[in-house]
């Protein structure tokens, strides 16, 4: 069961747990600990957070693969850390479905507030109504992250399908790829747009080019949108 105020921050520094737990408590945040990749996976299933505070270099397990377990089961918010700052971990970790990524060493009152922001973006995102999108033997469902084409389902991460489901609900929409970063990863998320190019290249890896009268194009110099009746 979620614990609507647990905050699980797992990090082998214990000045990070002091430093972030002093913060979040501040705001009113209980606070849950791990120190190593094994345990962070034992405390998310025994603590049931709200959202994880994810290193990537931790002992006995990396917090990419912590990422990928939980991802696995869950789609609770996790913001990443990490002290390198290299782009193939912060576009690994995007695609793996982080909802964040903060790169070492960091303010603590930012941290807070990014944490403040993902929740408030995620209930926001409860509230809305249930959303499934059909189009011409394709279902999208964001409700239970499932993508089905005639009716046989899809292997899709949580972020292909959010990106596929924003652009196939608007047909004909142009996005360009910081909107898609906004509203997808947040409006406070200043990532990488490369990122974007990324996903939109391994969703369309995963669907059919031919026998469908819909498809995502690109607009050359601007972005991309999702065309139907083609």
């Amino acid at each position: 069961m979620q614990n609507p105020q647990m905050i699980l921050i797992c990090d082998d520094q214990p000045i990070i747990h002091e430093t972030l737990g002093v913060y979040l408590k501040n705001e009113g945040f209980a606070i849950a600990g791990a120190y190593d990749g094994e345990q962070a996976l034992e405390r998310f299933r025994s603590t049931g957070p709200a959202l994880i505070i994810l290193d990537i270099m931790m002992p006995k397990m990396s917090g990419i693969d912590v990422c990928r377990e939980i991802r696995k089961e869950s789609r609770i918010p996790i913001i990443m850390l990490t002290a390198r700052g290299e782009e193939i971990d912060k576009v690994l970790g995007l695609e793996l479905g982080a909802d964040d990524y903060i790169v070492k060493p960091f303010s603590a009152r930012e941290v807070t507030a990014r944490v403040k922001a993902v929740l408030r973006r995620i209930n926001l995102q409860k509230k809305e109504p249930p959303a499934v999108v059909k189009i011409d033997g394709l279902e999208i469902n964001i409700d239970n992250y499932n993508v089905k084409l005639d009716g046989v389902s899809i292997p899709f991460t949580p972020k292909e399908v959010e990106i596929f489901q924003l652009l196939a609900s608007h047909p004909g929409r142009v996005y360009d790829r910081e909107q898609i970063l906004s509203k997808v990863w947040g409006y406070d998320y200043f990532g990488d747009t490369r990122v974007v190019d990324t996903q939109i290249k391994r969703i369309r890896q995963k669907l059919p080019q031919e026998g469908v009268s819909w498809g995502i194009k690109t607009v050359y110099g601007v972005g991309y949108k999702f065309e139907a009746g083609k």
